[in-house]
């Protein structure tokens, strides 16, 4: 959904109805969060940009020169507020092309891979990727890159108590130097003048992610718990709430992180352990994903809303997300050991899994005692070894397909690939079923139309609310149904699943 769309949505058209400037000037001037993210503003009379949200004075609507993305900001010259921090705005997520290459440049693809190699990776040449960023945005991939850079550098400056090397090799830069002397050429200050201490406590590295209030984080933590891999992940009991925990591995990097609410910032705090910061942007962008941060729920609700199967489930929880996967392949397995029984019983299974064949580790929560195996782990056992946790021998044999199918590349998302067309994929696998694509679909892959209209559960929810007289839809009914809830069907799922959970 483009930029002007969403405006349309949150400012309705009228007779007078007004220009995009004069509808980011309202938000602008009503602090509306709504648009955090979706837009920049320079100030043309400090040279500053700040998010919608920011708490200072609001500068004259001729001052003002929107945005649409941090990077075009600062090609025209713009330097990042030191208060609203734009590096923590949320990510403005469209369904195209162009945007899903930006949040792939945000999350740091470019720190490991050459223009051109990510270009392939696209299947767009360097020259069009230059040309379709230049079109949306403004600017081209590294100038893309290099802000990202430069913003992540800037928060743990002002989050964390990171050494100027790690901050520099964290952000993707290949020297301190390199760092030292960007930062002070573009914000025009030397990167230790915005030194804070961080402000979350706790043991490891800490650092804020904002979203688009509200955030239905009691749902969300709920569905997670239930389906917690013993071991790898729990949701446990704190002071201030629950909070999410697991153990992490990337690159080769062990470690763990916890995540917990900050409803007063409309934030999450993430808590990592101090090993994993040379990953840190990606393990970030993993978060971020896992919890559905860049979701705009008030244009997810005005389409939604319409039907009024899903208004009442709505209004009791705002803010419903679509919980995804910190990793493809584990959510992949999990989704697979979840055929056919209840999510219970697959829990329990997903423990053993993760105990027997994952790798022992050490972190500060007694629940969390192993990673997940990797791939390649799943390949090289036998059958029965597989099946020794509790599974039938074709489920065992699927367990070993998707994993070669994961080693093979086949659970990346291809940017121009639909959801159809990684659900055809998906099924390719032996074993993997109409259901289980879309699932992965909807939670590893983040495809938000993706709807498992198999799931006995939905079929269920969506008869109470609509035909009490039947115990359940059929597939093809649910189907029919959930055609006007596209394109955020994967929404809609979670709402009809939340709805068996308080009735």
């Amino acid at each position: 959904m483009e930029k002007a769309a969403t405006a349309t949505i949150l400012f309705p058209e009228a007779d007078d109805s007004p220009t995009q400037q004069q509808c980011y000037y309202r938000a602008l001037a009503a602090r509306d969060s709504r648009f955090d993210g979706v837009f920049f503003t320079g100030v043309k009379t400090t040279g500053i940009y700040c998010r919608p949200v920011c708490g200072v004075k609001t500068p004259r609507e001729s001052s003002c020169e929107f945005f649409g993305s941090a990077a075009a900001a600062e090609a025209a010259g713009f330097r990042p507020c030191l208060r609203c921090r734009p590096e923590l705005a949320p990510y403005a997520l469209q369904q195209n092309l162009a945007h899903a290459v930006w949040q792939r440049i945000a999350d740091g693809a470019l720190n490991e891979n050459d223009l051109e190699s990510f270009s392939q990776q696209v299947g767009l040449s360097s020259r069009q990727l230059r040309r379709v960023m230049l079109q949306e945005f403004g600017v081209t991939p590294v100038e893309l890159a290099q802000t990202q850079r430069l913003l992540f550098a800037k928060k743990l400056l002002q989050e964390t108590r990171l050494g100027m090397a790690e901050i520099a090799f964290a952000a993707g830069f290949g020297s301190v130097r390199r760092f030292n002397a960007l930062f002070s050429e573009r914000y025009h200050m030397a990167p230790g003048s915005i030194r804070r201490a961080s402000d979350l406590g706790g043991e490891g590295v800490s650092l804020r992610l904002a979203y688009r209030p509200p955030y239905a984080w009691d749902a969300v933590i709920a569905y997670l718990a239930g389906r917690a891999m013993p071991g790898l992940e729990a949701v446990i009991e704190e002071k201030g709430g629950r909070a999410y925990v697991r153990s992490v591995q990337i690159d080769g990097i062990s470690g763990w992180l916890k995540v917990a609410h900050l409803p007063d910032k409309q934030q999450l705090s993430l808590q990592v352990a101090p090993a994993l910061a040379p990953v840190l942007m990606l393990l970030m962008a993993r978060v971020r994903q896992q919890f559905d941060l860049e979701a705009n729920p008030a244009v997810i609700q005005s389409h939604l809303e319409h039907d009024a199967m899903l208004t009442a489930q709505i209004q009791r929880t705002p803010g419903m997300r679509v919980p995804g996967a910190f990793d493809s392949f584990e959510l992949a397995i999990r989704a697979v050991l979840g055929q056919q029984v209840s999510v219970a019983g697959a829990t329990t299974v997903a423990g053993r899994l993760v105990t027997r064949f994952g790798q022992a580790t050490t972190t500060p929560f007694a629940a969390i005692t192993h990673h997940f195996p990797a791939p390649q782990t799943i390949v090289a056992l036998s059958i029965d070894q597989l099946a020794g946790i509790g599974i039938p021998g074709a489920r065992a044999a699927t367990l070993q397909h998707i994993a070669q199918f994961t080693l093979d590349g086949g659970l990346q998302r291809q940017l121009a690939a639909s959801s159809g067309d990684m659900v055809a994929r998906l099924k390719t696998v032996r074993g993997i079923g109409e259901w289980t694509a879309q699932y992965i679909a909807m939670r590893a892959l983040r495809f938000s139309d993706a709807f498992p209209a198999g799931d006995l559960g939905l079929q269920k929810a969506a008869a109470q609310l609509s035909q009490p007289t039947q115990t359940r839809l059929t597939e093809k009914q649910l189907l029919g149904r959930s055609e006007a809830w596209a394109p955020w069907r994967a929404y809609a799922a979670l709402l009809l699943w939340q709805s068996l959970a308080v009735s």
